[in-house]
């Protein structure tokens, strides 16, 4: 149980009303909501924001003391770690479905929420994926499947655009880690460099584990690459800007997802200077709720957000609005509602198109810059006041 530290006016306040308290906690019903997400192994530490940031919405919905069905509703989380691992994913929404969780706030990658989504699927239940960026998870035609940040389709045009229009890059080479997401993402990046009549000047592959990235660059250094685009994430995409660095290159690194962490920040050291990426979403300090949620963040776990709290606290409260709005928790009821919704986030608004995508997505462009993640612009839909 949490523990709270109370003043002595507050207790007093709370020894008033602690029968009425007691009373509606005990004639209540609990509601559970699934988390799933990466709680071990490489990527754990994006998993337990994952997992931090659902938490506080699960806790600050509660303090409101919500009503549904005529019942007081008590929400709590259930968490599974899907190890990033698509097989393990599968086990893990089966497990949820059968624990009768009322919906389910995840997966954390593509690859994860593509087999799983199927699952929730066709045990009816909502799926609100905090991230997820492969415009694959939601093409699948499930209508039980959501997402609160753009897709890569949108991302990866955007990607490149801005590498050709601002970056001004020539010569560009693309690497991806050939997982659904980082080759879905590189593959939309050169679609974009394509419709500007710009060819890439090599393509090479690693897998998800790769951390020796020396034979792929010695491959692009030999065609003088002025930029280099990786489709993966922070943890390679750190000794891969070292390795641009030790080997001399003269080439700007970029990503579009995944990058923009303290993770990345720490691993690549001074050779993270200068590297691009952009990423979903507006930047947390231009968030509507961003600066009040990342006060609570640090308050509550005393840590920096790694990566994608804010969309997991999102996630969660939407599909919890859904179910006040239909004045049910049963998935049939409100899955409607959540097709339907409008809701004012922390991240901004949120409203799905007929696939279940966010509408009018945002996109930030970043750049390492003394050492930190600086914000360059905002790209796409809900641009920053």
């Amino acid at each position: 149980m949490k523990t709270v530290k109370i003043s002595a006016l507050s207790a007093a306040i709370l020894l008033g009303s602690f029968a009425s308290t007691s009373a509606w906690a005990a004639d209540g019903e609990t509601v559970v909501i699934g988390l799933a997400g990466p709680l071990t192994g490489p990527s754990a530490r994006i998993g337990k924001d994952l997992e931090n940031g659902a938490q506080l919405a699960i806790d600050d919905i509660n303090k409101q003391h919500p009503t549904i069905g005529g019942k007081a509703v008590t929400f709590r989380l259930q968490s599974e770690d899907d190890q990033s691992d698509p097989r393990t994913a599968v086990a893990v929404a089966q497990r949820l479905v059968d624990s009768g969780v009322a919906g389910v706030v995840g997966h954390w990658n593509t690859g994860t929420s593509i087999p799983a989504a199927r699952v929730y699927h066709d045990a009816g239940i909502a799926q609100v994926a905090p991230v997820a960026t492969g415009h694959a998870y939601t093409k699948q035609g499930f209508d039980t499947s959501f997402r609160v940040m753009g897709h890569d389709d949108d991302g990866g045009q955007l990607a490149g655009q801005y590498a050709v229009n601002t970056l001004k890059a020539k010569r560009i080479a693309v690497i991806d880690d050939r997982t659904a997401f980082g080759q879905g993402l590189a593959d939309q990046f050169i679609k974009s460099l394509e419709a500007q009549g710009v060819k890439v000047v090599d393509r090479q592959y690693v897998d998800d584990k790769t951390v020796d990235f020396s034979a792929v660059l010695t491959a692009i250094r030999s065609k003088n690459a002025d930029l280099i685009f990786f489709g993966g994430v922070d943890s390679q995409a750190a000794p891969l800007a070292r390795r641009i660095k030790q080997l001399g290159m003269n080439a700007t690194l970029m990503g579009a997802g995944g990058f923009v962490s303290q993770t990345f920040l720490k691993l690549a050291q001074k050779e993270g200077e200068g590297v691009v990426a952009l990423e979903p979403g507006l930047p947390v300090d231009q968030m509507p709720g961003g600066k009040a949620f990342e006060q609570a963040y640090q308050s509550r776990y005393h840590t920096h957000i790694e990566l994608h709290a804010p969309f997991a606290y999102d996630a969660t409260r939407v599909l919890v609005a859904a179910m006040e709005k239909a004045d049910s928790v049963e998935p049939s009821d409100y899955l409607p509602a959540l097709r339907a919704i409008s809701y004012s986030g922390v991240t901004g608004q949120i409203a799905f198109d007929k696939e279940g995508n966010l509408k009018s997505p945002s996109f930030t462009v970043y750049k390492v810059v003394d050492g930190k993640w600086q914000p360059q612009t905002v790209l796409g839909g809900a641009k920053a006041k």
